[in-house]
């Protein structure tokens, strides 16, 4: 018998505004995730990465298509139904600031047990002993629970914002530019706690980003997505050394880590004028250099 994806996104299309103003986002975009894989959605900025991580939240206006997490349809979910279904915690999101995220007035240990709180079914001393552990697991001591989100580093921030979906047990973490903040020691720090957890706990995880570099080194899949449109897919060797798309090679050429300088200027622009010619734009994608 087949496994169930955690996640299986099929024929999504997100729209925002009306009339002449309508502006369609997704088309008909189809993703899986298998359980404990890592995915990683790479593409440059307005290209829709965000927008599809708001709507497995359920936080996005859904025109057509179906989303399902752990086999349940939640684009069908009655308000009540949606409301008791995202207070089981199974979806979790990790924000790109997790300085922004966490409630500057409220200590660590507080923030992280919120989730608990507002799910109920424990005592205080429970979740306190659950939040303790959630913080021991992302690496950092107990103790900094007392403290504030101000008195940590970055890379301390960011750990506790994953220890604040831990808590929950989640079957899938979105994550979306979990390490676009932080240094190269912190970054590196981060991916590795990340591919343990995946390891350990077998979590499922849609990784967000505009950075292949980050993206390659973790990904058991790559899904390139190019205004709105998943225009490539394949692991992260085949995506790196065998690209077919040409905004695939562009993204790779101006990610001069993994390719030892990048592509020449000459071979930037031809795929620039072949991507304009295959979509019918003269907008030139956003790549981050």
């Amino acid at each position: 018998m087949p496994e169930i994806p955690i996640l299986d996104v099929t024929g999504l299309q997100v729209s925002y505004g009306r009339g002449s103003a309508r502006r369609q986002i997704l088309h008909g975009v189809d993703l899986r995730i298998a359980p404990g894989e890592t995915v990683g959605l790479v593409g440059e900025t307005g290209s829709g990465k965000t927008t599809l991580a708001r709507a497995v939240l359920g936080l996005a206006p859904i025109e057509a298509g179906t989303i399902a997490v752990n086999g349940l349809e939640t684009t069908t979910l009655r308000p009540r139904d949606r409301r008791a279904w995202r207070r089981q915690g199974s979806v979790q999101y990790v924000f790109q600031d997790p300085l922004q995220s966490l409630d500057p007035e409220l200590t660590v240990a507080t923030s992280i047990a919120e989730g608990l709180t507002i799910r109920g079914g424990l005592s205080k001393a429970e979740r306190a002993a659950r939040v303790d552990e959630a913080i021991r697991t992302v690496g950092l001591p107990a103790e900094l629970g007392r403290r504030l989100p101000a008195e940590l580093s970055g890379g301390q921030r960011q750990r506790i914002a994953i220890a604040r979906t831990l808590v929950l047990d989640p079957r899938l973490l979105v994550l979306d530019e979990p390490v676009s903040a932080l240094d190269a020691a912190n970054r590196n720090q981060i991916l590795g706690l990340l591919r343990q957890l995946a390891q350990d706990r077998g979590i499922a995880q849609l990784f967000i980003s505009h950075d292949l570099g980050s993206v390659a080194g973790l990904s058991d899949r790559i899904e390139v997505i190019y205004r709105g449109d998943i225009v490539e897919t394949g692991t992260a060797s085949d995506i790196i050394n065998r690209p077919q798309h040409p905004y695939t090679r562009l993204l790779i050429g101006s990610a001069p880590t993994i390719t030892d300088g990048g592509i020449d200027r000459a071979t930037r622009q031809q795929l620039r004028r072949t991507l304009a010619a295959s979509t019918g734009s003269t907008a030139e994608p956003k790549i981050s250099q």
